[in-house]
């Protein structure tokens, strides 16, 4: 039997050549998309038990790439999530896209607290949880998952994703260019991780896997009550139905300007932004005249109304097919032909009207009068529903400030500026997209996704 030296030479190059490409398609990044939910969070698992191992000045370098990449791809994430979710619009998705990548905190948020005395010294640190499991909204698909990476990964921690599905798209993107980032920076690959098929029963195995030690939430309360039912320490960023209250001392001018720039700011989509306006009855129609000027169209019609409210409300919530939707879109369903430039439709309406007391997320923007400014403040408490997301008041007068502030409760509490100040537009402070309520920490940053750790050191090195 003779042997084929060349064939065999052949066959041996061809077999290399197969193993050495099925090691690199081993080795070749995934940037966080998988097929499957198990698998994104073994891998983040993976990535996390990496990262740890960086120092901190080595994290905040994958922090600043994350910045740099949130930055450069701002206009891409914005015309995506337009595009693909048909809310909101693409000038103020830029604005809140780099918003997220700039403003929100990094590793300079983890402050360590000592006590030294007499039996020695104690530190407390935070340190990581560990993998994190993050529900992120179809209103804020790119900004969400920008705040969150920034902060999650600057606390230590690895994220797993389980992004909207009528976003899904969007959010993949941003989760697969930041991953780049990162290992461009010298980072782990899945970080950030996600399944590239998101739905409800991906979302369920991420929550009850025994690697994701914490969960955060942001949506309505349907996701939220799921997270703080899952037995896992959690963070609930829920609904708000911010109210924006005007008294007889404001600047009517500048509070007709300001409510109109908060409402309309990419279609209402904003948590924090104005759902409605209680003023008190003598400066009314001042303030009308001025929001007006501004760009809100005012539908005088009770039986316009009326087909507006049938047609927005939906068994006393949004109507999803509207929300997010220019406000001509909207009034042209019934009707309406807006002039060009029109931002925000209002109109009078009692206390207790649907387009009050539901929140909707849309560019319509409802005016109570109310007989003073105490009334204005009761009725303000009543309609926000305790969500303590956000509230909104117009006056000179510190009492009324005050006393507003006292009663209402929220997170955020903006006074003579549009909503979106309170989230770092225009007004000072660090931004964020997961405002937890229900759950207390607020504006979350890096510190509240790590755990507070007692370090203590008897009789030793207290120098005092």
């Amino acid at each position: 039997m003779t042997v084929d030296v060349q064939k065999v030479e052949e066959l041996v190059k061809k077999i290399l050549e197969e193993m050495s490409s099925s090691n690199n398609e081993a080795k070749a990044p995934h940037f966080g998309l998988f097929e499957d939910m198990e698998e994104a969070i073994e891998a983040a698992e993976a990535a996390q038990k990496e990262l740890v191992k960086l120092s901190l000045e080595q994290r905040g370098k994958l922090i600043d790439a994350i910045r740099k990449t949130a930055i450069e791809n701002a206009e891409l994430f914005a015309r995506m999530a337009v595009d693909e979710s048909g809310m909101g619009n693409y000038q103020d998705k830029v604005l809140k896209n780099r918003l997220a990548a700039e403003k929100t905190p990094g590793i300079e948020d983890l402050k360590t607290e000592a006590i030294s005395g007499d039996h020695g010294l104690t530190v407390v640190e935070l340190s990581p949880y560990g993998v994190i499991g993050s529900i992120t909204p179809t209103t804020n698909p790119t900004e969400t998952v920008i705040c969150n990476s920034i902060g999650m990964i600057a606390a230590g921690n690895a994220v797993v994703f389980s992004p909207h599905p009528t976003a899904k798209n969007t959010s993949l993107k941003a989760i697969e260019l930041l991953n780049q980032a990162i290992v461009e920076a010298g980072g782990p690959d899945n970080l950030l991780s996600t399944t590239v098929n998101p739905s409800i029963e991906q979302a369920n195995i991420m929550m009850k896997h025994k690697k994701i030690r914490m969960l955060v939430a942001t949506g309505g309360p349907g996701v939220v009550k799921a997270v703080l039912s899952s037995g896992k320490k959690a963070i609930g960023a829920g609904a708000g139905n911010p109210p924006a209250v005007v008294d007889e001392t404001a600047d009517l001018e500048k509070a007709g300007k300001d409510i109109i720039d908060g409402c309309s700011f990419d279609n209402n989509l904003p948590c924090v932004a104005e759902k409605e306006v209680i003023v008190v009855e003598s400066v009314a129609d001042y303030l009308i005249f001025y929001m007006k000027k501004n760009g809100a169209f005012q539908i005088t019609d009770k039986g316009q109304i009326q087909k507006l409210t049938e047609l927005v409300v939906d068994k006393g919530h949004a109507n999803k097919k509207f929300v997010g939707k220019d406000v001509a879109y909207i009034l042209g369903q019934i009707g309406i032909d807006v002039p060009a430039g029109t931002r925000v439709a209002i109109m009078d309406v009692p206390g207790d009207h649907p387009l009050v007391t539901a929140e909707l997320m849309m560019p319509i923007l409802p005016v109570v009068r109310v007989e003073n400014v105490e009334k204005a403040i009761e009725l303000a408490v009543e309609v926000e529903h305790g969500f303590r997301h956000t509230a909104i008041m117009h006056s000179k007068n510190v009492d009324n400030l005050t006393n507003f502030a006292k009663a209402i409760q929220t997170t955020i509490f903006v006074k003579n500026g549009p909503s979106y100040a309170g989230i770092g537009v225009g007004g000072e402070g660090y931004t964020t997209f997961t405002i937890a309520g229900p759950t207390g920490e607020g504006l979350t940053s890096a510190k509240n996704f790590a755990r507070r750790r007692k370090c203590v050191l008897v009789d030793g090195l207290s120098v005092r």
